[in-house]
């Protein structure tokens, strides 16, 4: 075993799955699995010994399924970083979620087949995931990071929409366009804001967790979110942050009221933009192709929000791999939009904020742990 490696304990009841997780992971230089598992029982007993980086999970077992192995494992006083791979089904949407509230890092979607541009996808997305969190884990526990994982993870993060579609146009008066970047002044100081927009992706589930379990229960400013996932979970997602969230939460639906005491959440296979009208605002979903490389893209939702609000207005850009959203903001900053990014410390992948903050269009950089008071402080004028 190599210490220069982040190492990986996979565990899944399929020997067929075991053998395909481990390959497309091991076609990482950085990466190693050091060790595979029929179940969460074997899984557990095999961590004191292989002492893994970050664990990959399958929820659905025999003996002991992932929901037993995440609340056994946090009863021992282990911490290491759990990626789930979960199904798309509505009760693994679900089972998800209840993961992720158990303390589960992230997720991602397995493969329904075989073909090699699937598992090339999904390769890339678990590899990249894999060394985010794994990296993240190894400073916290004062261990050195393998060489080149953490330039490589932001490279991934500045350049994975490359060859993406770059550019999109939406029903109605959005348009997209993606322009030079541009030195931006703001025309405006922030006023009090009417809405709160967030942009967010890669490590966002637990951002997002912590964030709304500690916000204000008298937040009077309505909030929309953009959580990059895939779609299928985000009514699921927003169902589990209404559990521990003051206000509601709920995943978006077209002509749903912009309110105060409501927080949206973007469907997962849609794109969500805010209509301003005289007596009430609407949200909008727009089925059409990705934008930033994404879909919901936090680009379209912020942009929307720069021409109906202004400076009445703030926006969030968190932790995440790209750039979605960081032009955008830019937007709503030049419109004298009050406009905040996550810090580098407290982001898994420090992406997006990065983005946004090299070309100077946000007015706050703030911590994980003082997102939530930030934002009902500035929210209350």
């Amino acid at each position: 075993m190599s210490e220069n490696k982040i190492s990986v304990l996979v565990v899944d009841d399929s020997a067929l799955m075991r053998n395909i997780i481990s390959k497309l992971i091991e076609k990482d230089s950085d990466l190693q699995v050091v060790g595979t598992a029929m179940n969460g029982r074997f899984g557990l007993n095999k961590i004191p010994r292989l002492t893994p980086d970050v664990i990959v999970l399958d929820l659905e077992m025999p003996e002991m399924n992932g929901i037993e192995f995440l609340k056994e494992m946090h009863s021992l006083g282990h911490n290491i970083p759990v990626i789930i791979l979960s199904s798309i089904a509505k009760k693994g949407a679900r089972i998800t979620m209840e993961a992720l509230a158990l303390g589960a890092s992230d997720f991602i979607t397995k493969p329904s087949g075989s073909t090699p541009d699937e598992l090339e996808k999904i390769g890339n997305q678990l590899v990249t995931v894999l060394k985010a969190f794994g990296s993240n884990y190894r400073r916290k526990q004062g261990n050195s990071v393998p060489p080149l994982v953490d330039k490589q993870v932001q490279s991934l993060s500045m350049d994975m929409e490359t060859n993406r579609q770059e550019s999109s146009r939406l029903p109605g008066r959005i348009s997209i366009k993606q322009d030079a970047w541009e030195k931006i002044t703001p025309s405006k100081e922030p006023e009090k804001p009417e809405v709160i927009v967030i942009g967010i992706s890669t490590g966002g589930p637990n951002a997002l967790r912590k964030v709304f379990s500690e916000i204000d229960p008298e937040l009077s400013v309505p909030i929309v979110v953009v959580q990059h996932m895939p779609a299928g979970f985000t009514k699921e997602f927003a169902a589990s942050l209404n559990r521990i969230c003051p206000l509601e939460v709920k995943e978006a639906a077209e002509g749903d009221l912009v309110k105060a005491g409501r927080i949206l959440i973007a469907p997962g296979d849609a794109h969500v933009s805010i209509e301003k009208k005289s007596l009430a605002s609407i949200i909008h979903l727009h089925d059409t192709e990705l934008v930033n490389g994404h879909k919901p893209s936090a680009g379209v939702l912020f942009d929307s929000v720069a021409c109906a609000y202004g400076n009445k207005s703030i926006a969030v850009i968190m932790t995440g791999m790209g750039k979605d959203g960081a032009r955008e903001i830019g937007k709503v900053f030049k419109e004298g939009g009050m406009t905040i990014a996550q810090d580098s410390s407290s982001c898994i992948v420090y992406g997006m904020p990065r983005v946004a903050v090299e070309h100077d269009y946000i007015r706050k950089i703030v911590s994980l742990d003082d997102m939530a008071q930030t934002i009902s402080r500035l929210a209350a004028g």
